[in-house]
């Protein structure tokens, strides 16, 4: 079924916490390494506006359907920040402006290169670069959606669970726009199915990488996705990709474990 655009943007809304009772948080707080992987989704769910910074400068910001999405997809990802950084208030963890901008700044002439960067390879490319960027958003979504959800399976506090439960369903229809807008670019170009191929096998990184420091996507991606139950996911999340049009047998998501040495 093709994605409904017009649909999404009527309906699209900000995560809704105010109803969930964090006070809970007061007589049972999360634990560090839960707190950890919190802050860095919380931080790179605030990073999505430079991403879509990047992404205007590219040929997707003149296709209507692709601006009408990502419009409303930088909005959604900053309440899931807002939402995050909530809970993370709750355990005396403050995330503000300034604590975002000095991580974008540590970042240095790659942030300040990224859209020029970004223009150049969309320029390069043409047409096909829309076909790249929705497979390389489909993979993102996936493998985020496969994180709240482990994350709120982990880690068994209600609350919190059903949080990252809200959060999922909003990551859910990011997933089904870009992979129904991958499938039909790529169907429809085999150069495209090439650029795409290449550059997810080549350069694709869990989110958060090239953004955070690696010790912390090493983390995060230890605490969701190690042993047997994570490895699964991960595989599961390979398998979708694997599905698009010239993607077959790509396993991005578990390569990054093995990269990391990160046990299945």
């Amino acid at each position: 079924m093709a994605f409904d655009i017009d649909k999404y943007t009527a309906n699209s809304d900000a995560v809704a916490w105010a109803d969930l009772d964090f006070d809970v948080f007061d007589e049972h707080p999360l634990p560090e390494n839960t707190l950890r992987t919190l802050r860095y989704m919380c931080d790179i769910e605030y990073h999505t506006t430079c991403y879509l910074r990047d992404l205007l400068t590219t040929p997707s910001h003149n296709e209507p359907e692709v601006g009408a999405f990502m419009t409303m997809w930088n909005r959604e990802e900053f309440w899931h920040g807002e939402a995050l950084a909530a809970v993370l208030a709750k355990h005396g963890i403050t995330v503000d402006y300034d604590i975002l901008k000095a991580t974008r700044l540590k970042l240095g002439w790659k942030d300040r290169l990224d859209p020029i960067k970004q223009s150049i390879m969309g320029g390069l490319v043409g047409g096909d670069f829309v076909a790249v960027h929705m497979a390389w958003g489909a993979a993102n979504e996936w493998s985020a959606n496969a994180a709240y959800l482990r994350m709120a399976e982990l880690e068994g506090n209600p609350v919190l669970g059903e949080l990252l439960k809200r959060i999922a369903r909003q990551e859910t229809r990011h997933v089904a726009f870009y992979a129904s807008q991958a499938r039909d670019r790529l169907k429809d170009s085999k150069k495209a199915q090439k650029i795409a191929r290449f550059a997810l096998s080549r350069f694709w990184g869990p989110v958060g990488s090239g953004v955070q420091e690696e010790s912390e996507v090493t983390h995060v991606m230890t605490h969701l996705f190690a042993g047997p139950e994570g490895r699964k996911l991960v595989r599961d999340v390979d398998s979708h990709i694997a599905k698009l049009p010239g993607m077959e047998g790509l396993t991005i998501v578990e390569d990054s474990l093995e990269k990391r040495g990160i046990a299945a």
